[in-house]
């Protein structure tokens, strides 16, 4: 299956992803761990990427497309793949058509975690990890035993960067900005699924699943 995972930041889309590559043996293909693996080695790309990231903003179009292009080339893609957090704009939407064009593929389906901006800035700004083995927590939901420190390495933890309520709240705006007219590109191509992303996570993956078994079936 090729699918693509659509929603605000703090959706859910990478717990999500990863259930789903589970269930259905695709990779999981996240930008979001590309450009930090690239932040953390301080590679070229990661420090133009960190700029951008760090203000709330996305990565603009030719590094991130670049990117996906080189990835989705990979073997492991021969049989499906699951995209999280791109494509993030029209012109990335269209972008990645070409790609699969030229591949004689197509997207299957284009899911949309649906979830309110208070429901969001709750969720991301009580979120902290933990930058030596990355484990993550969340003061109200998921704390660690003891208040700042990680359970498995004992390490402090902190608050990215991004995670910051001016922050949350601007990526939250250039979503709405910029990704909302996607979400319509896919809608009008008669791809676009949508859950509710404010159900308890399993609650959420079994409406994912009922999405994609459906589309199996076709």
């Amino acid at each position: 299956m090729r699918i693509i995972l659509l929603g605000p930041p703090g959706a859910g889309k990478g717990t999500q992803a990863k259930s789903i590559s589970n269930k259905y043996s695709i990779p999981h293909i996240s930008t979001g761990d590309i450009f930090r693996k690239n932040i953390s080695e301080k590679t070229p790309l990661g420090i133009e990427a960190k700029k951008h990231i760090d203000k709330g903003h996305l990565v603009p179009d030719d590094l991130t497309i670049d990117i996906i292009k080189d990835r989705l080339n990979n073997e492991d893609c021969i049989n499906g793949f699951l995209l999280d957090g791109y494509p993030r704009t029209v012109i990335q939407g269209e972008a990645l058509k070409s790609l699969l064009d030229e591949k004689g593929i197509s997207l299957d389906v284009a899911l949309l975690i649906k979830v309110p901006r208070k429901f969001i800035l709750n969720r991301m700004t009580g979120r902290r990890v933990c930058l030596t083995c990355g484990a993550s927590y969340h003061i109200t939901f998921n704390p660690p035993k003891v208040d700042g420190i990680c359970n498995v390495c004992g390490s402090n933890l902190v608050q990215r960067a991004d995670d910051c309520e001016d922050t949350v709240n601007e990526r939250i705006n250039i979503y709405e900005a910029q990704t909302q007219p996607l979400i319509k590109y896919y809608e009008d191509k008669s791809l676009l699924s949508a859950v509710d992303g404010t159900l308890e996570i399993n609650s959420v993956f079994q409406s994912i699943c009922g999405i994609l078994e459906l589309i199996k079936k076709w």
